[in-house]
Parts: structure tokens; C-alpha cells; sequence
């Protein structure tokens, strides 16, 4: 776990985003809680982390993000020397398309 933001403050806010249940009570929290910019930089980065994992070439990336080279560096060592975080959650969406995939199918038979 990073000592660098583990605190109180940061439990709570972490707290706040798992209680949300729909995609639609995300969008009303985080336009709340960020301002325009700041949230199109951090799905840009999620966006960015995702294309590096499949191994898209940095021109891609910025062609299609619109990403400069510096942030994709920056996710980049994220991938290479961080958490894992981007992986695990990369995993867990996976994951629960491929569940929400099956139930359909269930459905519809």
C-alpha cells in the first residue's frame, strides 16, 4: 500500500467511490467532486494505461487520446514500477463484462 496518500482523508474518499452502484450516481459524484478538466485527465490516463497494456505505439496513443508524450511516460512507469493498480483494475472490468455478458446470454435463452 502507498504511505504517500494513505490517510484518513483518502479512506474516505476511496469509501465514497466503492458506494457507488450505478454508473449514473458516478457521473452525478465526480461532477461534483472534480471540475471538467481534471476528470477528462484522469479518464485520459486510464485511457492511455489501457492502449499501453495492449501495447499500443505511443503515436497511436496520441493520436487517439490526444495525450501528450510526457503523460504517456508517466503512465507508462506507472505500469512498469507502480501498484499494479491499472492491472487490477483492468482485470476487474474484464471480469464483470464478461459476467454481465453471460447473464445476457442467460437471459436470452
Amino acid at each position: 500500500m502507498n504511505s504517500k496518500i494513505h490517510n484518513e482523508h483518502t479512506d474516505f474518499l476511496f469509501k465514497a467511490i466503492l458506494s457507488l452502484k450505478t454508473m449514473d450516481e458516478c457521473y452525478c459524484f465526480f461532477e461534483d467532486l472534480c471540475t471538467v478538466p481534471e476528470l477528462k485527465s484522469i479518464s485520459q490516463r486510464l485511457v492511455v494505461a489501457k492502449m499501453l497494456s495492449e501495447k499500443r505505439v505511443y503515436s497511436d496513443i496520441v493520436k487517439q487520446t490526444g495525450a501528450s508524450t510526457a503523460t504517456i511516460s508517466r503512465v507508462n512507469r506507472s505500469l512498469i514500477y507502480g501498484s499494479d493498480g491499472y492491472a487490477m483494475a483492468f482485470k476487474n472490468i474484464e471480469k464483470a463484462e464478461m459476467a454481465q455478458q453471460s447473464k445476457s446470454e442467460d437471459e436470452g435463452n
